[in-house]
């Protein structure tokens, strides 16, 4: 069982982490991170609880992030490279049917075990000073590839939140990384992203990789995230960023610079 004290990974741990990859070629990134599952590792970005960013974030604007559609129906979250599912039960606990995608059959029974008792003795950090306590969602792990369209059978979904998911993948695969979220992505739907390691310089090796300004050149200017000196003007990408704020709470590990970041498609 994890406790409520979150897991400041120190330093070291990062560099555990770059030197796992090295060498590996991007379509060896998958097995490598199966293989942290696997040999008990998933220390090296576990942060012990749900985002307190994100808590903060849905209870505060309910007007933005109600769990019902008018229709009644409940929307539909996902949360890509969802680790031990701290994000998804918690999203369900505020009313949302939640998906957690992880690439590891480990990471996945991990998360369903945390899941069956936390969302029947929820802890108190699943909740905000605004908490308005609704009747639970559903939470359904799957092991898949984000990437691939094999998993996620059509769905559309309302919520996508990213934290540790981007700066996770090689920079080379951030366009695709954009393109996919627009897919899964209903057209009202909103993509969240607490960008994270914004502290990291984007040209050292990760992962964890730098990304500063990475999310804008990507979503809204339409770039491959690969971000340079200078800053691009055009606005070409297929998202419009609706809301950017630093969280009054989030991880220790963001070291005081996290960003939080709502996007939305362009009509």
């Amino acid at each position: 069982m994890m406790t409520s004290l979150e897991n400041t990974q120190p330093p070291e741990g990062q560099t555990r982490l770059v030197r796992h990859f090295q060498g590996q070629s991007i379509d060896e990134h998958s097995h490598g991170w199966s293989n942290l599952w696997d040999t008990d590792n998933s220390d090296l970005w576990d942060r012990g609880k749900p985002s307190p960013a994100l808590i903060d974030l849905i209870e505060e604007r309910s007007d933005l992030f109600h769990p019902t559609a008018e229709s009644g129906n409940r929307k539909k979250a996902l949360v890509p490279g969802c680790g031990k599912g701290y994000d998804v039960v918690m999203l369900a606990l505020h009313g949302f049917d939640v998906y957690g995608l992880e690439v590891s059959e480990t990471g996945v029974s991990v998360a369903k075990e945390y899941a069956r008792n936390e969302l029947i003795h929820p802890q108190e950090y699943n909740f905000g000073s605004s908490a308005q306590r609704q009747d639970r969602g559903e939470v359904v792990f799957i092991q898949g590839d984000f990437f691939k369209s094999d998993w996620d059978a059509g769905i559309k979904f309302d919520l996508i939140y990213d934290y540790t998911f981007l700066c996770a993948i090689h920079p080379t695969m951030r366009p695709q990384w954009a393109s996919r979220m627009a897919d899964l992505l209903a057209p009202t739907g909103q993509l969240v992203c607490l960008e994270f390691p914004m502290w990291k310089d984007p040209k050292l090796p990760g992962p964890p990789w730098g990304l500063d300004g990475v999310h804008w050149n990507l979503l809204v200017e339409g770039g491959d995230g690969i971000v340079g000196d200078e800053a691009v003007k055009d606005s070409k990408g297929g998202f419009t960023r609706s809301l950017y704020v630093k969280p009054a709470r989030s991880y220790v590990s963001g070291r005081g610079v996290d960003m939080l970041s709502v996007y939305v498609k362009k009509a």
